[in-house]
């Protein structure tokens, strides 16, 4: 291997056919991706000075915003965050400082609130602030939003999602838009800025809340290996997933990706997946992972959990750097995920 050289490049010095059996695979898998066919959209993110987090305008809502979000489930310790509360206080002050801006929580992340309102009390007006409702009661969204409130320090939330599970998952679309009339109410009140709602299945009710015409925003998983919370997406969930993005993008909806590195397991999760697996390669899977979803000018922001400062510096440095995703990329990605297929990691989640 040449110095410096992609850990797949000397790998894949092989030949056309087997290159593209590899690189392919999963794109089949998928139901395509972007920039495979004419869901590309060539759409120029703004050029930042070197240094500074790339920014993208958020759909039609009147806000920009640099493509990397924090995602709060990355905050609470029995979700794996081994630091304690003061240096995670710290830790969403140091992505403040980094030049991340959008900030992600929910009541059932159990810590998270409290941290970020901690964090970022003092800079509230400088933020880009959002927190869920979880309940199928449209009468109990009131007092969950004024929960939010008070646990992150503030008299409004940037905006306010319907979270996917627990959620939207778990009622029809009939309650959700009762929901939604809840939230409407909050916003007239200038309480709430922005409503949106949360996937990360059940695309198909999805679709019909974000082709109402009635949310400014959607949260969807989107990532090189087609998960969401618990299950494995089937070809028929990635197409009406797809159906989202498409519909979004037409109404000009702020639309942000989760599970853009498969929950960790394209992540800091993957050496734990597949200890023996090349650690070199297993280095360049997250920047191959963000690079696969950024090439999709449709996503405004990339909501990632960081548990600590080198992860918020490595993904800064990633989304500042060269996001062309290569043909490298994708034999990465093709190598590893057919192997992730095969753990028990993978074969324990239901399909949808």
């Amino acid at each position: 291997m040449k110095n410096n050289e992609h850990p797949t490049a000397a790998r894949w010095r092989l030949g056309r056919r087997e290159f593209l059996a590899a690189g392919l695979m999963p794109i089949v898998a998928q139901g395509g991706g972007p920039g495979d066919g004419p869901a590309e959209i060539h759409q120029a993110t703004t050029q930042p000075a070197a240094g500074t987090i790339p920014v993208r305008p958020f759909g039609k809502t009147g806000r920009t915003l640099p493509i990397l979000g924090y995602g709060g489930a990355a905050l609470p310790r029995a979700w794996y965050n081994p630091l304690s509360t003061e240096d995670r206080v710290k830790l969403v002050q140091y992505a403040f400082d980094r030049g991340i801006r959008y900030f992600d929580t929910a009541p059932n992340y159990m810590e998270s609130q409290t941290i970020l309102g901690t964090a970022l009390e003092g800079r509230r007006r400088e933020v880009f602030l959002v927190s869920k409702v979880e309940s199928i009661n449209p009468d109990d969204v009131r007092k969950s939003v004024e929960s939010s409130l008070k646990v992150l320090r503030t008299d409004y939330l940037d905006l306010v999602l319907i979270h996917g599970t627990p959620g939207l998952d778990q009622m029809s679309v009939a309650q959700a838009m009762k929901v939604h009339t809840a939230m409407v109410k909050l916003g007239d009140e200038k309480v709430i800025r922005l409503v949106g709602l949360s996937a990360h299945g059940y695309f198909d009710k999805a679709l019909a809340l974000i082709a109402s015409g009635g949310f400014d925003q959607c949260m969807l998983s989107y990532g090189y290996v087609p998960r969401g919370y618990d299950q494995v997406h089937s070809s028929r969930m990635l197409a009406l997933r797809d159906a989202c993005l498409a519909k979004a993008h037409e109404l000009g909806m702020g639309i942000v990706a989760m599970k853009v590195v498969a929950a960790g397991m394209l992540g800091a999760w993957a050496r734990y997946l597949m200890p023996e697996y090349d650690t070199q390669s297993l280095r360049w899977m997250p920047a191959a992972a963000i690079r696969y979803v950024l090439q999709d000018q449709r996503i405004h922001v990339l909501n990632i959990g960081m548990r600590l400062k080198e992860e918020i510096d490595a993904n800064i440095k990633i989304v500042c750097g060269e996001t062309t995703y290569t043909l490298e990329d994708r034999a990465l990605l093709a190598a590893y995920s057919a192997r992730l297929y095969d753990t028990a990691a993978i074969k324990k989640m239901r399909i949808e």
